[in-house]
Formats: structure tokens, C-alpha cells, sequence
């Protein structure tokens, strides 16, 4: 998480290297993300398939692989269309491969405590981004950006390390049973195996339908803020490292929100559904307030603030799959939905760097990713409702169910 997406967040600080260096617009230059996460998002279904029929480790291996040769390549500095190829293309496989196989892992081995496991997991990536941002800017000050992007390379090969350290359940079930063969006199019971096959079917599913009508919306309004708050703030006359410290101070506090909705949703207190349209909607207002003061250390306010809220918003996004489509459909709900998230992903940057071409002003970017973040929120409202609707009948019939048994056995006993 952290050499994946985590450098992937801090990847704003090249924003105005790359851009001045080819000489080109916002719109084309914010492209390279938004193919990045375009890739991210759509390759999510083929990366679980072979979860499905490999293991996680092989997964999450391959993704260090991909990754390291995407960043590696762009060295090259072969034009614009190299870095959409490269970094768009062969990093944003990468980090889907690495990604989707470590969620995958998680949900295997957790059942009662799957929000805060989701929430530590998680952490990898704002973790990641608060330790990268200053390092990524001392990088680009000494080597330039294609030195910066050669050496991440090589920073994400560790990648394969971790994935070739995790252990699927698979395996290790084999060396429960192994053990218990060994030892005839301490039977060892083992859980069953989960078989997961992958489900197309479920968007069929009312409640997931507009789950995912509501990632299309705040896929864009999550990744905008990443992309453009270096340039905003630089515009703001915020140099160097300044810009780097709004970074960090986002991670941070982003880390700090998945752990806390982590811890909150494992105590049960308030539902996920209920708590995610709240969530949500904070996080819009956050993002049109803060250009309005046109004032660095604001903007550092309100960028805390988003970055919790964002910590919040990835622990509870996870959750709310679950409790849609169950644990069993877990890997398949993840996949179909960043599958389709991929069009926000690749329709909101680069939207917004339009939008801010035209304005010649980057705060329309934070009003439109704001915007999209209300609608989303409006959209959960109804997601709950409907998912509150299906648990009511569900235990309607379960009642019922028992009554009948009831009146059963009180019939065989007369």
C-alpha cells in the first residue's frame, strides 16, 4: 500500500515539472493520473479472477513487477504518450494487481474484526504518502523528475518482497492438516475452504446498482483534490516545500481517519450506511471551502480536514460492500465496482484540469470535486434505505420461519 498508491498520491509534485517540461496544458498533463486510475480501477476484475484461480501472493507479486517496470520505463522521457503508457497504462496495472490481491488476503482471514483489519490495511497508503511527499520533493530537486520516477521504480519492487512473504489460507490450511497428520493424538479442526466464483450478476442487485452510481460520482471528487492541491498551492505563492507539507499533513490525517472509522464501525454503534452519507457529505463541503479563502495556512486547514474525512470515506467504502453484498461476495462486489469507478477516476482529473484551463483559475476543480462529493452522498441515503428494506423482510421471513416451527412441533407433541 504504501510503495503503491501511497506514491501514487504524492505524484501532484511532478504536476508542474512535467507540464512545463513538455509545455502543454493542465488537461494533458493531469491525463497521466487519470489513465493511472483508470487502469487502477479497470483492471480490478481480471486482478481477482487470478486470485481466484491462482493465489494472492502470485497477485500481489505481479503487481510489484508491473509497477517497478511502469515507473522504471519513464525514464525514458520518450514524450507525453510514454508517461500515458508507462505510468498510465503499466503502473496503474501494478498498483490494481498489488492492491486487489492484499484486500482480497484480508477478507479471507477476518470475519468479526474485518472493519478495523480493513482500516489498519489500509493505513499502508496514507502511511506511505506522509513518509514519500518530502522525499519525493528532495528527489526531484536533485535528479529531476524521470531520476525521481527511475528510483521509485526501484523502490516498488519491494512490493514483491511483501507478496512473497503473505501466505494465502489456502496454504495455510495444508500445514494445519500436515501438522495434524503428524500428530494423531491432537486433532487439529480446520475451517472450511470459501469457494468464490465471480459474480457479474450482483449489479443486477438494486442496492449495489446505486452503490456504484454512487462510486461514479465520488471516484472523481476523491482524486481531483490529490491532483491539483501542489499547483493550487503554488499558485497561492507557496514554494518548495510548502506544498509538500499539505501532503503530508492530508496522509496524516487520513491515516488517522481509517483508523478511527475502523475502531468505530467494529464497535457497531451506528450503522456503516448510516454513517457513510455523513462522512460524505462533510467531505464535500470541505473540498468548496477551501479555495475560498485564497489563504495558505486555510488551505491547510481545510486540507486536514478532507484528509481525515478521505481516511473515513476508504474504510467505510469497504465496509459498505460487505454489508451489501456479504463477505462471500466480496472480491466480485470490489472488482465490478472499481471497474465501472474507472471512468470517474479518468472523467474527474481530467475534467478538471479542463475546467481550470478555461477559468485559468484551479479552484473551479475543488468546486466540481465538492459538487460530485454531494451527490454522491445523496445517492447513499437510498442505498441504506434499500438495504434496510431487504434485512427487514429478511427477518420478517426468518420469523415467520420459526413460527411455523413452532406451531409444528406443538402439533406433534398434542
Amino acid at each position: 500500500m504504501s510503495l503503491t498508491l501511497g506514491a501514487l498520491r504524492n505524484m501532484g509534485i511532478f504536476f508542474l515539472d512535467i507540464q512545463s517540461h513538455f509545455e502543454v496544458t493542465n488537461g494533458t498533463t493531469s491525463g497521466v493520473m487519470s489513465i493511472t486510475f483508470l487502469m487502477f480501477n479497470f483492471v480490478a476484475p481480471v486482478a481477482t479472477e487470478l486470485t481466484l484461480q491462482y493465489s494472492q501472493r502470485v497477485v500481489i507479486i505481479m503487481g510489484g513487477l508491473f509497477a517497478a517496470l511502469g515507473m522504471a520505463l519513464s525514464f525514458l522521457d520518450l514524450g507525453l504518450p510514454w508517461l500515458y503508457f508507462t505510468v498510465g497504462i503499466i503502473e496503474g496495472m501494478g498498483v490494481s494487481f498489488s492492491w486487489t490481491g492484499a484486500c482480497s488476503m484480508v477478507s479471507h482471514y477476518f470475519d468479526r474484526r474485518l472493519p478495523i483489519a480493513y482500516g489498519i490495511l489500509t493505513t499502508g497508503e496514507p502511511f506511505g504518502s506522509l513518509l514519500l511527499s518530502f522525499l519525493f520533493q528532495w528527489l526531484l530537486e536533485m535528479y529531476g523528475w524521470q531520476g525521481t520516477l527511475l528510483i521509485i521504480g526501484g523502490l516498488q519492487l519491494n512490493v514483491c518482497v511483501c507478496g512473497a512473504l503473505m501466505r494465502p489460507r489456502e496454504m495455510a490450511q495444508k500445514l494445519l492438516q500436515e501438522n495434524a497428520d503428524g500428530q494423531e493424538n491432537n486433532p487439529v479442526v480446520l475451517p472450511q475452504k470459501r469457494k468464490i466464483h465471480f459474480q457479474f450478476s450482483m449489479i443486477k442487485y438494486p442496492p449495489f446498482f446505486l452503490f456504484i452510481l454512487f462510486a461514479l460520482f465520488a471516484g472523481a471528487g476523491i482524486l481531483i483534490p490529490r491532483t491539483f492541491i501542489v499547483p493550487f498551492a503554488r499558485s497561492l505563492g507557496a514554494d518548495s516545500y510548502w506544498p509538500a507539507l499539505i501532503l503530508s499533513v492530508m496522509s496524516f490525517a487520513d491515516l488517522v481517519g481509517r483508523l478511527f472509522c475502523g475502531w468505530i464501525s467494529n464497535l457497531r454503534l451506528v450503522r456503516t450506511l448510516q454513517l457513510f452519507p455523513m462522512v460524505v457529505t462533510l467531505q464535500g463541503i470541505m473540498l468548496v471551502l477551501l479555495p475560498i479563502s485564497r489563504n495558505y495556512w486555510a488551505t491547510m486547514v481545510f486540507a486536514t480536514f478532507h484528509g481525515f474525512l478521505l481516511g473515513c470515506l476508504v474504510t467505510l467504502q469497504l465496509i459498505a460492500i460487505v454489508d451489501i453484498v456479504s463477505q462471500e461476495g466480496f472480491e466480485s462486489g470490489l472488482a465490478l465496482l472499481m471497474f465501472i469507478r474507472g471512468v470517474a477516476c479518468f472523467s474527474g482529473p481530467l475534467g478538471a484540469g479542463l475546467l481550470a484551463d478555461v477559468l485559468e483559475d484551479y479552484s473551479a476543480s475543488f468546486y466540481l470535486a465538492g459538487s460530485s462529493l454531494l451527490v454522491a452522498a445523496f445517492i447513499l441515503v437510498f442505498v441504506d434505505r434499500l438495504v434496510q428494506k431487504r434485512k427487514g423482510r429478511q427477518a420478517d421471513g426468518h420469523q415467520a420461519i420459526d413460527q411455523e416451527n413452532k406451531e409444528k412441533s406443538r402439533e406433534t407433541i398434542s
